[in-house]
């Protein structure tokens, strides 16, 4: 599971309990949000700096195991 991880952390002090990139207040839907809309990866790490490449590219892989995991 990725929330309470270091890609992924909820609080209820930070943006009221919303799953959001450790360390940062940045939800994570809003780089689901941007992807949907055909935006890249770079275009959102332009817009939010405080997120890093690494977590991004983090989440994506735990993501594609779970998903994957779920057809396995």
């Amino acid at each position: 599971m990725l929330r309470g991880s270091l890609i992924i952390s909820a609080s209820p002090d930070v943006m009221g309990g919303t799953p959001v990139f450790t360390g940062t207040r940045v939800p994570v839907q809003t780089l689901l949000d941007y992807l949907k809309a055909g935006e890249s990866i770079d275009d959102f790490l332009d817009g939010f700096p405080t997120v890093t490449r690494e977590q991004v590219i983090a989440l994506l892989e735990e993501a594609e195991k779970q998903v994957l995991g779920m057809v396995a």
